[in-house]
Formats: structure tokens, sequence, C-alpha cells
């Protein structure tokens, strides 16, 4: 039992009015003990300890001069001598069974260590504090890593390392659950506040944890690989079956209490492919959905909270005109005179609706580089003539082009290959070159092109030659 013993007043100290105070002490010496910067090397004596606890104890002496609650509390701390304190709270996690003395042999005198349940829960509080801070775990791949060693070395320690591992997948998709659903109720509570700081919170972690568990350790991704080491791990040849489970029984004497059947082997195996299943199939979807709610929900408030705050300043101007409306004589003038000297320092510039033309975005280069309009000269208008007779000198237009095949089909009154065509000038040049475009394209589909295996030479171009004629023949009343 647990409350028995030394242990039957375990809770005592978390159960007062100084219960944050002696969690961040049980916080601050696991992190000596037992934390990442540890130092093993030296045991904790009881002055070293009293060292610890005095920074905590001083950061908490604000809240005891400002609690004036009827709290009952065990720990009574006279006076403002944070040692005294310190030594008070000593003897009281050593007498609750949080901590126990031993003796260091090195040193010749007595150290403190915590109690095996002291160590254990003083480990969930530490975590509970760096669980903002907790580096991403990838147990997906160390899953499918492990049962390739199991594979590969035909060793039983591999593949509780891959159960442990499996176990491990589904708490860390159900601890993002978990943060995100904290998340939606705080930004529920308090919705009357635009929650920037913990959207760009939750940006961060996303970036450095969620994003890696969504691509690159997704469950989907090595769910696959992970069934096919598995049922390959099923069919190992029953020499090395056989030691497998023979080692299981020795290092796993804890599955052979809580398996179905006679193989721990083969329950191993299952509970794996079970634990992966479950994290595709429900955690997984779990994680996505709560990550979508939460972000809705998040950017629902933050645009609405833009939305307030853009409109604020058009929403006083409409106050301001109907406040103006309704005042009368000297109030209204000496409303205005105070807005007046309240928007003095406005500058208001009217742009004239005539210079918003649409312009290409050549037009719009060059007009970075105008300074002054420049004039136009008779040179210029005759440039600009020119110019434009030269770019329409050379078009034809695919009407013209078949309405000239037309009547060429009519003069001849029979088929007639295209490079039978007179070419005199640049237009019937451009004529042939189009005739098969214009003929495809055309609207009434009376007139085809077929082509010849032979080619068209010319002076002037190259290229198939083309049978032209009438797919049947119009009226002769068609012009």
């Amino acid at each position: 039992m647990f409350f028995e013993s030394e242990r039957s007043n375990f809770f005592r100290p978390l159960a007062g009015k100084s219960r944050e105070l002696v969690v961040s002490c049980l916080r601050a010496l696991y992190e000596r003990l037992h934390g990442p910067s540890a130092d093993y090397s030296q045991n904790v004596t009881r002055d070293s300890l009293r060292e610890l606890l005095s920074p905590v104890i001083q950061n908490h002496s604000s809240e005891f001069e400002m609690d004036s609650s009827s709290e009952p509390d065990e720990l009574i701390f006279e006076g403002n001598d944070t040692a005294q304190q310190a030594g008070v709270l000593i003897r009281a996690l050593l007498r609750d069974g949080w901590l126990e003395t031993f003796g260091d042999r090195a040193g010749l005198v007595t150290a403190y260590r915590f109690t095996r349940a002291g160590k254990l829960f003083s480990e969930a509080l530490w975590s509970l504090d760096k669980l903002r801070n907790r580096s991403r775990q990838r147990n997906v791949r160390s899953c499918r890593n492990s049962l390739d060693a199991t594979l590969r070395n035909r060793d039983a320690h591999d593949l509780l390392d891959a159960y442990d591992y499996a176990e491990k997948v589904i708490s860390d998709l159900s601890e993002g659950v978990d943060y995100f659903q904290e998340l939606v109720r705080r930004l529920m509570s308090e919705a009357s506040q635009t929650p920037w700081d913990e959207f760009m919170e939750f940006l961060d972690k996303f970036e450095k944890n969620f994003k890696k568990q969504l691509t690159a350790d997704n469950v989907e991704r090595h769910r696959q690989a992970i069934r096919d080491v598995l049922n390959r791990l099923r069919g190992i040849e029953e020499e090395s079956y056989r030691a497998i489970e023979s080692q299981l029984s020795d290092v796993a004497s804890w599955a052979s209490k809580e398996r179905g059947g006679d193989s721990t082997y083969h329950w191993l195996l299952d509970r794996i492919e079970d634990m992966v299943e479950v994290a595709c199939n429900t955690k997984n979807p779990e994680l996505i959905k709560a990550m979508n709610i939460y972000m809705r929900r998040a950017t629902s408030i933050v645009q609405q909270a833009l939305m307030l705050r853009s409109g604020q300043t058009r929403h006083a101007y409409s106050q301001a005109i109907g406040k103006v409306a309704e005042l009368t004589g000297e109030s209204q003038t000496r409303y205005l005179e105070r807005i007046g000297q309240a928007i003095a320092s406005a500058e208001v510039r009217l742009l004239d609706p005539a210079s918003f033309k649409l312009r290409t975005a050549s037009q719009r280069r060059k007009a970075l580089t105008i300074t002054a309009q420049p004039k136009v000269t008779r040179e210029s208008r005759l440039a600009a003539a020119i110019h434009r007779a030269e770019a329409g000198a050379f078009a034809l237009s695919n009407d013209d082009v078949l309405s000239s095949l037309r009547g060429e089909l009519r003069l001849r009154a029979r088929p007639f290959r295209l490079s039978t065509l007179t070419i005199q000038t640049a237009t019937d040049v451009l004529q042939a070159m189009q005739a098969v475009e214009a003929i495809r394209n055309a609207k009434e589909q009376n007139i085809k092109a077929t082509k010849l295996t032979t080619r068209l030479w010319t002076e002037h171009y190259t290229g198939s030659d083309y049978q032209i004629e009438f797919t049947n023949e119009p009226d002769k009343s068609d012009s």
C-alpha cells in the first residue's frame, strides 16, 4: 500500500497554502540531482541544500506578505530569515517521505537525496514545468529502427525497445491533442483579449516540433514499413525464434503475465502492430482535428480583433458627424472647435480622378523616367503613322485569304495544289503561307486542305504541299 509508514502523510506539504513554494523547491532540487546539468560528482549536504532552496524561498517571500487567507498550513515560517525557512521546509520533506538521508563515505557527512516516491512525483512536477521546452521525440522512426535491428541481430532487447517506442508514439500524439485542447480552452476563456503571445508561441512550437511530426516523423509515412518488418519477423527461422523467446522469458517476465497466448514474442509483435494502427487510425486524426479547431478559432478571434481595430477610426468619424448633427448653435460651434484642435495636425490631400488610368507595364516603367510630358511634333506623328503602316502592311485576315481561295477554285472549277498558285507579289506569298491556317480556322467548313507527300519549293519559302478543294460545291450565288 502507498499510504503506509513514512508515506502516510506524503502529500501534506502540497496541501497547504505554501504548496507553490514547495513545488518550486522540489523542481529546483530535482534539477540539481537528476536534471540535464546535474553534478553527480558531489552529494547534496544540508548546507548545500539550504543554499539551493534559499533563493527559491526568497522569490516567494512577497507571496507570504500578501497572502492573508485563513487557509491552514502545516509549514509555519516565522521571521524573514530564508536559511531558517529552508530548514523548516527540509524537515517537513524529511518527515513526510519526500527526502531521505544517507552517509557520504567520501566526505564523512550526511547527504540528502529523494526517496523513490519523492523522485517519481518530483520528476512529474519538473516535467510539467519543462513541457514547453521539451524536445521532439522521434519515436516512430525509433520503433522502425529497433524492429530492423531485431530482424538483423535477432536480439530480444531490440524488440523490447521497439515496444517501448510504440507506446511512446501514442503518448506523443495524445500529448499533442491535450496541448491543443488546452489552447482552445484558454482561448475561449480569454476571448476578450487577443491571444497574440500564445499564437506566436504556437507558431514557434509548430515550426520546431509539429512540422516534423506531421512530415518526416508522420506515423502514416512509416506505417507500411513497420508492417513489412513485423511480417518478416513473424516468419523467421525456428532456431532464431526460440532463442529470442528464451531471452524474453528472462528480460521481460512481465510480458508473460500480460500476454494472451503461449508466445511472448508473437504477443509483442501483435501489440506493436496494434499500437501503430491505433496511432494511425485514431490518435493522428485526433491531433490534426484538434490543431484545425485551434487554428480556426484563433484565426477568427485575430480577424475580429483586426477588424475592430481598423474600424475604430471610421466609427469615430461617424460618431463625430452624428454628434454635430444633434447639436445646434453655440454648442455645435464649440464641439467643432474641439474637433478642429484635435485634427489640426492632420494633412489632407485630394487626388484628381482624371489621373487614374490603366497603363501597361512598359508605360509604367517609362512613366518613372519621364519628368515632363513630351510635346507631340509633326515628325513624331509621321513616324507613328509609318510604324502603323508597316505593321499592317503584311497583316492579312483569314477571311480575305479564304475569299481569294474560293475565287481561285471557282475560276479553275477543280481542286488545285498550293504549289500551282501564282506568286508575283508579297501579298501572294503571305496568302500562300497562310492558306492552310485560314482553312482550318474557318467558321464554314466548305473548303478543305489535304496534305500531300510532295514538297512545295518556291523562291521565298519551302514547305509541305496541300491540295485545296471544296467539300461540297457552293451555290453560284455564293460570293
